[in-house]
């Protein structure tokens, strides 16, 4: 603790230089030296003030799951990582090296939606409108800090265990922007919720955000689905108390995760990688390796949804090693039974939208 303490100390000053970088870019939006434009289409922001961790992916696809049956709505992603430049639509066959894991993973649980990755989110749009014209509603994954694109319903997400509020700056600390960044959110998402959170603690949080008089908060959480075996969905495995698990994902915080896990089955076991970490030929012999040295008769590997979509570009050794590894599908749903109110208030911007 005191370490983590004095290595925020000695990453002050240059937090402040990132700060005033922050700080002249808003001052040129604040007084219309840069205006962010506007588009004919809804555009849907989801993103965080903080470098990763607060569950973007999963609201992203509560949102599609909520409007695709109604709406025609396409996403758009910068594709982090992707060894691609430009804009792109995504397709099923591509892989997270060409077009990034998120993105990928969207294409291949929505076949049918349309999904593109671009650096560019300005000029982005108009390709996604020329490529379907009767396009309802955009969402943009990750946008909460790209003030080029003003969108219609901005919408921020701060983890329960770790708000925006108790967070500093990079480098000392995790923020992408100044706290005070947070009011342009018109609907603030307290994410990652534990699966139970008393009145008082909701008070708390909501006291502690201070949210402006036109945002409304909400308390979510994560519910995990059966697993499923990479290669093949149809295959699913059941967790319970005898399972021995291997767990090997390459996310922003793994605890909520591992929390959950562990509340399931006998044990877990953990190789852990930074975020969006490509999985080499070393880590998934290193991942048979370890998998082989657990002694249990009831033993699997689990991995993400996001970590699936780099893990399958090791098909082959996968099929060879004939490796166990079973999908974690994660669905978002909402405390206090406020999950139909969270769906009327995007309704309702959508049916009030003008042109």
């Amino acid at each position: 603790m005191i370490q983590n303490t004095i290595f925020k100390i000695l990453l002050a000053p240059f937090s402040l230089l990132y700060g005033l970088g922050i700080s002249f870019r808003d001052f040129m939006y604040s007084k219309e030296l840069l205006k962010p434009i506007e588009f004919d289409v809804p555009v849907i922001s989801v993103g965080n003030l903080s470098i990763g961790g607060a569950g973007k992916t999963p609201h992203v696809e509560y949102l599609i799951r909520l409007l695709k049956p109604y709406i025609n709505i396409a996403t758009l992603s910068r594709g982090y990582k992707r060894k691609t430049k430009g804009f792109m639509l995504v397709n099923p066959r591509h892989n997270a090296e060409t077009v990034g894991d998120e993105p990928l993973q969207y294409k291949r649980k929505f076949p049918d939606l349309l999904v593109s990755v671009a650096e560019s989110r300005t000029f982005a749009i108009p390709q996604i409108m020329m490529e379907q014209e009767n396009m309802q509603a955009i969402l943009l994954d990750d946008a909460f800090q790209h003030r080029s694109i003003k969108p219609g319903l901005n919408i921020l997400l701060t983890e329960f265990d770790r708000p925006f509020t108790k967070d500093f700056l990079l480098p000392s600390g995790r923020l992408r922007e100044w706290r005070t960044a947070y009011k342009r959110a018109d609907i603030i998402v307290v994410s990652k919720c534990p699966k139970v959170v008393s009145p008082t603690e909701r008070d708390f949080a909501i006291a502690e955000i201070n949210p402006f008089p036109w945002q409304k908060i909400y308390f979510s959480y994560y519910e995990y689905l059966q697993p499923y075996y990479i290669l093949n969905r149809k295959y699913i495995a059941q967790l319970t108390a005898q399972v021995d698990i291997l767990l090997i994902c390459a996310i922003a915080g793994t605890d909520y995760l591992v929390d959950s896990l562990r509340e399931k089955v006998n044990s877990v076991k953990i190789l852990e990688y930074e975020d969006h970490h490509y999985f080499s030929k070393y880590d998934v012999a290193n991942l048979k390796t370890t998998f082989d040295s657990i002694e249990s008769n009831g033993k699997i590997i689990v991995t993400t949804e996001k970590d699936a979509m780099r893990l399958e570009m090791h098909r082959e050794f996968l099929i060879k090693e004939k490796l166990p590894i079973f999908v974690l599908p994660v669905e978002v749903k909402f405390h206090f039974e406020e999950g139909q109110k969270f769906d009327q208030q995007v309704k309702d911007f959508l049916l009030g939208f003008r042109a």
